[in-house]
């Protein structure tokens, strides 16, 4: 159990990814009915719109957004890395932090300070300390200035959020460190170590967790478990392909977050549960599929798109109708669709619980 001001998150546990504080499509209300324990904001993204003075003035994420449950808070590393390493005339990456310049009407700026800080304020239950983060495929001298600077960040993230707790009555949010290095061992041993020295309340994996086939680097994600003590929880940052999520959970990772399987569900690609009850998934070469709901042959099916699943589209409405709604595009058809893999997602962390409890 992951213990935060706004309740417990029984792990392993997958969060759907609210970048700008919303799952597209679902309000809270749903995903609270559907059993979802926690959600993961982008602070890059919602010091944007709608600012840190209006989520001030609402009382912080939780009551601007309607959501009672834990909420994880991302540093902002991952979404200034993707955007401006792709278009360096966006922004830049310096030794006091990021400058993203966009199309907004002023830079954004964000130290390490500010990153814990604004996190903080916002009412955050986990907060992420600012990294830089890598592709695999990056060289050792770009991986290893990666390192460097992720210490450096968390040390500043680490002085910053121990004066904002020292000034506020408990209950406090925990704090992350983010462990970067590529596909160098010896420089995840260092960024582990360095950041376990500075100590934290739990880790998350730093780095794109693919290699450039899109597979799962698993050598180096199970030496970055192996790095850091059970006793603290490790954050697989963005990984939430099922197989993979599977494969990780089995490592020793307990908390999962990604868009992929909303945005799948957005896109028509609906996850199908068709595991046998009795054997570890990872031994089960299909144990889901996919199914295309804007296919032809659904267009009068009156089978659920999965009859052992208990969403509310799976419970009252056919196949026939879910392809419709796509058909024409209707945003009924997002809702459901998106509850209906959130469902799937939420099965399948059950099923590891119980697989771990075993």
């Amino acid at each position: 159990m992951l213990e935060t001001p706004h309740g417990g998150i029984r792990l392993p546990a997958f969060l759907p990814d609210a970048t700008r504080g919303v799952v597209r499509g679902v309000d809270s209300a749903a995903l609270a009915e559907l059993g979802v324990s926690g959600l993961v904001m982008s602070l890059f993204h919602l010091l944007q719109r709608p600012a840190p003075g209006t989520l001030k003035a609402l009382g912080g994420l939780h009551r601007f957004f309607g959501w009672r449950s834990p909420i994880i808070t991302d540093s902002g590393g991952f979404q200034a890395w993707s955007l401006i390493s792709q278009n360096p005339s966006l922004g830049s990456i310096t030794e006091r932090g990021l400058v993203y310049k966009g199309d907004l009407p002023s830079p954004l700026r964000l130290t390490p300070e500010q990153a814990v800080e604004r996190q903080f304020v916002a009412g955050a239950d986990v907060i992420i300390c600012l990294d830089q983060c890598t592709h695999a495929s990056d060289p050792p001298a770009v991986q290893r200035a990666a390192v460097e600077r992720t210490l450096a960040w968390a040390r500043l993230g680490k002085a910053a959020y121990v004066r904002l707790t020292a000034a506020r009555p408990a209950p406090h949010p925990q704090l992350f460190g983010v462990i970067q290095g590529g596909t160098d061992r010896e420089l995840r041993h260092i960024c582990a170590e360095g950041l376990l020295e500075i100590g934290f309340d739990g880790y998350g994996l730093g780095g794109w967790p693919l290699d450039a086939q899109n597979q799962l680097l698993t050598d180096t994600i199970a030496w970055v478990r192996e790095l850091v003590p059970r006793e603290f929880p490790l954050h697989a940052l963005g990984v939430g392909h099922p197989t993979n999520v599977v494969t990780c959970s089995e490592l020793g990772y307990s908390l999962f977050d990604s868009a992929m399987p909303t945005r799948d569900a957005r896109h028509g690609r609906l996850l199908v549960w068709q595991a046998s009850p009795h054997s570890a998934l990872s031994r089960q070469a299909q144990w889901f599929r996919y199914l295309y709901i804007g296919d032809a042959d659904h267009r009068r099916s009156s089978e659920p798109v999965d009859e052992t699943c208990p969403c509310p589209a799976c419970l009252s409405y056919s196949r026939a109708w879910l392809h419709h709604l796509f058909k024409i595009g209707d945003s009924l058809y997002q809702r459901y669709a998106t509850l209906h893999n959130l469902a799937f997602m939420l099965r399948l962390m059950e099923r590891l619980r119980d697989d771990a409890a075993a």
